[in-house]
């Protein structure tokens, strides 16, 4: 009975140290904290610290390496599974998309018979002015990017700006080797936008948001959620097509775009020239405008003989005038007999 209470105290009580092994612990666990500071560390106990790593870090490194070659082995084979199913999905594109170029060469060569047939001019793709662009948050607007390249290199403002993806904005400010470009999402950008699906038209206004929102769409705009929007080139600023992005309804009621430009950071763009199509009045303009020193030398020229010949004028009448005063003078008036009349008879005849 007694041996079974010892048993049943020592299980409860369990294995106790003594009090001064306790403390001498504490003790133990002090100094070495305190020592261990590196404002404290000997230089001798530092060498000796660097040294035992260095021989130990290659024997852990060898003692790990057969334990982390069993634990990949299941990763191993399921990303060897992954790879298969991604190599036969890549396999699949490939062919789809070979059979979309074909397709897409054949689409070009129809568009080239009918641009030479309608005798459209388009904008040609190798005209595209790469550049570079940074952060630019000084200026007056918020929403603009600075770009590597200027009026030397064809850069002119106005010029629509694109990256892979879409429409970015346009060009605002030009310098020799520089220029802004002011964003869709800028507070100051209108750009003027059509529905690609039922050509319904609207404008583009900035807010300084990530969408942009749809402004003038009419009382019943033919707009759907995700429809394709491109530029109209109503403006004549920017040419018709440019891709811009997809409409997104709100809970008021209105539209906002998700911009394409947006998929990627905005760092590579290309600036594409466009020149926009000028009115009659002003085609005539620029004709006429070569000419016009030639005619206004013509006209100086042509208003100085015609004052000269004036001059000359009144002297001639003059010298005209004093020869006919001369020639009457000389002219007696009684001697120039009348004519007799041939129905007066004379008094004496029989």
């Amino acid at each position: 009975m007694a041996s079974r209470r010892s048993t049943r105290d020592d299980a409860e009580n369990g294995v106790r140290f003594s009090r001064t092994i306790f403390i001498a612990l504490i003790v133990m666990s002090g100094a070495l904290i305190a020592f261990d500071q590196p404002d404290s560390r000997s230089q001798a106990f530092a060498n000796f610290r660097a040294g035992f790593t260095d021989i130990a870090a290659p024997l852990l490194e060898l003692a790990a390496q057969p334990v982390r070659a069993v634990k990949g082995i299941g990763p191993y084979f399921r990303r060897q599974g992954e790879l298969a199913e991604e190599n036969a999905e890549l396999r699949r594109q490939l062919i789809e998309a070979r059979y979309w170029e074909d397709i897409a060469y054949r689409q070009r060569d129809r568009i080239e018979v009918y641009e030479a047939a309608l005798n459209v001019q388009t904008p040609a793709t190798q005209d595209r002015i790469g550049a570079w662009t940074v952060a630019d948050p000084r200026g007056p607007f918020v929403q603009a990017r600075l770009i590597g390249r200027g009026s030397q290199s064809g850069v002119a403002d106005g010029y629509p700006v694109i990256n892979l993806y879409g429409l970015v904005g346009r060009v605002y400010e030009t310098g020799q080797r520089s220029a802004r470009v002011l964003l869709l999402t800028d507070l100051n950008s209108r750009v003027p936008v059509m529905v690609d699906r039922s050509n319904a038209r609207a404008i583009l206004v900035g807010d300084n948001s990530e969408y942009p929102r749809l402004d003038y769409l009419g009382r019943n705009p033919d707009i759907e959620a995700g429809d394709r929007l491109v530029s109209s080139g109503d403006d004549g600023i920017l040419p018709r097509g440019l891709p811009v992005g997809q409409a997104v309804p709100t809970r008021e009621g209105g539209w906002r775009v998700e911009l394409y430009s947006d998929q990627a950071p905005i760092d590579f763009v290309w600036v594409w020239p466009f020149q926009p199509a000028l009115g009659p009045e002003a085609e005539a303009e620029e004709e006429l405008a070569p000419g016009m020193d030639g005619l206004a030398v013509e006209g100086v020229a042509s208003q100085t003989d015609a004052d000269s010949v004036t001059s000359d004028v009144p002297q001639a009448m003059t010298a005209t005038n004093d020869t006919s005063a001369e020639t009457s003078a000389d002219i007696p008036g009684d001697t120039v007999d009348e004519a007799p009349n041939a129905d007066t008879e004379p008094e004496d005849a029989p």
